[in-house]
């Protein structure tokens, strides 16, 4: 289990020499691939990439970690295509300029200094800081905000789970989770972060609509490139913030209830068989789902919680009473057999009796009518496990 630090940093010729440096080193490891696949047929191995492409104005392991990439974006593809996608492309295109990682042994922290080694005769990239030496430190160029650096350290869970309970998460676009824990539903909405997604989307096309009508290079189309760069950085900081919140008080919620593994519904593939036209097209593609996802699974791992995918296949047709399934319409599911209850509750309740093995079985007793969780500006970011809160 790892944590990031994330730290903005100005442009300097040292960090555009690095940058433009590591690009080469891609490009050349991509188009040496490649070039031995056309003209011997062989697939070399990533050691021997390592061994062949190298650059003397980067650190040996730097190196490595470029090599590195590209070799994991080869296998991405192929477990991808393995997997029937037909979507799934191997890397082709050249990097001008790629992200520069060190590893443990190329980090050094001295007097409040951060020193990133480059290698035998370069000079060390040098930056103040605050904290222990990471175990890797990666830069790279963050949209709209310029060069990033991103240090990694391993971490340890702060607690452990009292109860041994099951709780289940069906993610939505319009509530960000609902949750069952085998009493209680609690729906947190997501109507704040998807009005924030709806207005980014319309601001970057009236801008657009403008800078498609400037000439390239003048001022009127550079400032309107920065205006778009600035308003997406607020927006985006605004939806992470909504989603780190919501998340944060989730897995708290959990927690202090005694719930020991989480199931989340897994739909990393909705996006492949979404056909419903431009406009809920563009809702779904928008819908940071992924995101979401991964917070609650790094913030349960520091509470020592369990995290399991779980296919949710029918999970909201699949009447809880009888086992029958019935596609419903509108918020509400409603069954012939008369058991009525909040669709995206049924979801959750049927995405854990899938992971128990008792999917289809009749509910025993009536459900509680669930909970709803509106976000709120003073929710915290982080976990709060105290019981006297």
């Amino acid at each position: 289990m790892y944590q990031t630090k994330r730290l903005n940093l100005e442009k300097t010729e040292q960090l555009y020499v690095l940058a433009r440096a590591a690009g080469e080193l891609y490009s050349r490891t991509l188009a040496t691939y490649w070039r031995i696949v056309r003209k011997k047929g062989i697939f070399l191995s990533q050691y021997g990439m390592e061994k062949l492409c190298i650059s003397n104005q980067l650190h040996a392991h730097t190196s490595d970690a470029i090599v590195g990439n590209f070799y994991s974006s080869i296998k991405s593809a192929n477990a991808r295509k393995k997997a029937g996608s037909t979507e799934a492309k191997y890397p082709r295109r050249r990097k001008y300029f790629y992200k520069i990682t060190w590893k443990s042994a190329a980090i050094k922290v001295k007097d409040g200094l951060l020193h990133l080694s480059n290698g035998k005769g370069n000079p060390a990239l040098v930056i103040p800081w605050q904290w222990n030496k990471p175990k890797q430190v990666e830069i790279g160029w963050k949209k709209g905000k310029g060069y990033q650096l991103r240090a990694t350290y391993p971490t340890t869970a702060i607690a452990s789970p009292t109860g041994e309970k099951v709780a289940a998460i069906d993610q939505g676009e319009v509530r960000t989770a609902t949750v069952y824990d085998g009493e209680n539903t609690t729906i947190y909405s997501g109507r704040l972060m998807r009005s924030k997604v709806r207005y980014r989307a319309k601001t970057i096309a009236r801008i657009d609509a403008k800078i498609s009508k400037t000439k390239r290079g003048s001022k009127r189309r550079k400032s309107l490139v920065a205006t778009k760069h600035r308003i997406i950085r607020q927006l985006d900081n605004q939806i992470n913030d909504i989603l780190h919140k919501q998340s944060s008080h989730l897995v708290s919620t959990l927690f202090k209830a005694g719930v020991q593994t989480v199931v989340i519904g897994d739909i990393r593939d909705i996006r492949s068989s979404i056909k419903y036209g431009a406009k809920t097209n563009q809702k779904l593609h928008s819908w940071s789902f992924g995101k979401y996802r991964w917070m609650v699974e790094y913030k349960a791992e520091k509470l020592s919680m369990k995290v399991v995918l779980q296919d949710e296949a029918y999970s909201s047709q699949t009447c809880p009473a009888c086992g029958k399934r019935h596609k419903p319409s509108g918020r509400t599911y409603t069954c012939k057999c008369g058991f009525q209850f909040d669709r995206d509750g049924v979801g959750s309740y049927n995405i854990r009796a899938k992971y128990l093995g008792n999917f289809g079985s009749p509910v025993v007793g009536i459900m509680a009518m669930p909970s709803g969780v509106r976000f709120v500006p003073h929710l915290q970011c982080r976990l709060n496990i105290s019981n006297g809160v």
